[in-house]
C-alpha cells in the first residue's frame, strides 16, 4: 500500500516536473519569437515584407542547419519528411506569410496581442476534435479572451482591418500548426523539426516575392538584424515544440500568452509606443484569460492527484 502511494506521488511530481519543463520553455519560445519579430519591423520599415521574410529565412535555415549538425541530428534528417513534420512545417508557413504583412502594418503589440487568439483556438479544438476534457469554465474564458482580441483589433465603420484579418488568420493557423506538432513522433529531433519549417517558409516566401514584389538590396544594417532574427525565430521553433512535448497542451498552451507582455515591452523599449487605452483593456482580458485557465487546470490537476491517492 505505502509502495502504490509513493508511486503514486513520485508519478504526480513528475508530472508537475513535466509542466513546469513545458512552460519554461514556452516561455523562453516566446521571447525569442518577440525578439525576431522586432528585428523584422525594423527591417520591414524599409525592404518589401515578402523579401524580409525570404532573408530571415535564409539566416535562419543556416543557424538551424548548424544546430543539426552540432548536435548529431544530422544523421535523422530524412525524418524530416515524416509526415506530420511537413503538415506542421506547412500550417507554420502559412501562418508566417500571413503575419509578416501584419507585422508590417500594426504595432508589434497590438498584432502579436490578437496572436494571444491561438492558445484559445488551441483549448478549444483539443476539446472537439480530440475529445478532451476542458470545461465549461474554460470556454468562458476563451470567449473573454477572444473578446479581448477584438478590443485590440478594435474594427471600425468598414468592419476590421485587413491587416488585422491576416493577425487572426495566423493565429487559427499557429493552433492547427501546434495541434499537429503535438503529434509529430519523438523520434523525430527537434532541430530537425525546427529546420524543415525554415526551409518550407524561406522557399514560400521567395516565389512570393519574386512574383508580387520589386526587390530592394538591403544594407549591412539590414542584413544584421535579419541574420539575429533567423537565429531567434529559431529558438523560438525549438521552444514551442519542447513545451508540448515537456507538458499537457492545457497546462503548456496559456503560457504563450506571456507574448503580450514581451510584445508591450518591445513596444515601449524598441519603438517607443504603447496601445492605446482600450488595445491595453484587450491585452489585459486576453491575459487575464489565460491566467484564469492556468489556475483552473492546476487545481484540477491537484483534485485527480488527490483522488488518485485516497483510492491507493
Amino acid at each position: 500500500m505505502f509502495a502504490a502511494k509513493g508511486a503514486a506521488y513520485t508519478a504526480a511530481l513528475m508530472r508537475k516536473t513535466s509542466n513546469l519543463g513545458g512552460v519554461a520553455a514556452m516561455l523562453a519560445g516566446t521571447a525569442s519569437f518577440v525578439v525576431c519579430d522586432s528585428f523584422m519591423k525594423l527591417v520591414t520599415a524599409d525592404l518589401p515584407p515578402f523579401e524580409v521574410l525570404f532573408l530571415r529565412g535564409v539566416a535562419a535555415s543556416l543557424a538551424c542547419g548548424l544546430l543539426v549538425v552540432l548536435l548529431g541530428d544530422a544523421r535523422a534528417m530524412s525524418s524530416a519528411l515524416n509526415p506530420r513534420a511537413l503538415l506542421r512545417a506547412a500550417g507554420e508557413t502559412l501562418s508566417v506569410l500571413c503575419y509578416i504583412v501584419a507585422l508590417a502594418r500594426m504595432p508589434i503589440a497590438d498584432v502579436i496581442a490578437i496572436l494571444q487568439t491561438a492558445p484559445l483556438i488551441l483549448i478549444l479544438a483539443v476539446a472537439f476534435l480530440l475529445r478532451e476534457r476542458v470545461g465549461a469554465a474554460r470556454v468562458v474564458l476563451a470567449l473573454v479572451g477572444f473578446a479581448g482580441a477584438f478590443l485590440v483589433a478594435q474594427p471600425g465603420p468598414a468592419g476590421i482591418s485587413p491587416a488585422a484579418l491576416l493577425a487572426f488568420a495566423s493565429a487559427v493557423l499557429i493552433a492547427a500548426r501546434d495541434l499537429v506538432g503535438r503529434s509529430v513522433p519523438a523520434r523525430v529531433p527537434v532541430m530537425v523539426v525546427t529546420f524543415a519549417t525554415n526551409v518550407m517558409v524561406m522557399a514560400a516566401a521567395a516565389f512570393i516575392s519574386l512574383a508580387f514584389e520589386r526587390w530592394q538590396a538591403p544594407t549591412t544594417r539590414h542584413l544584421g538584424f535579419l541574420g539575429f532574427a533567423g537565429l531567434f525565430v529559431t529558438f523560438g521553433h525549438v521552444g514551442l515544440l519542447l513545451a508540448y512535448r515537456l507538458g499537457r497542451t492545457a497546462a503548456v498552451a496559456p503560457f504563450f500568452y506571456s507574448s503580450a507582455l514581451w510584445a508591450v515591452l518591445s513596444g515601449l523599449f524598441v519603438f517607443g509606443a504603447l496601445p492605446n487605452a482600450l488595445a491595453l483593456v484587450g491585452i489585459g482580458l486576453i491575459v487575464g484569460s489565460g491566467v484564469a485557465i492556468v489556475l483552473i487546470d492546476q487545481r484540477r490537476r491537484g483534485g485527480e492527484e488527490v483522488a488518485l491517492t485516497e483510492a491507493l
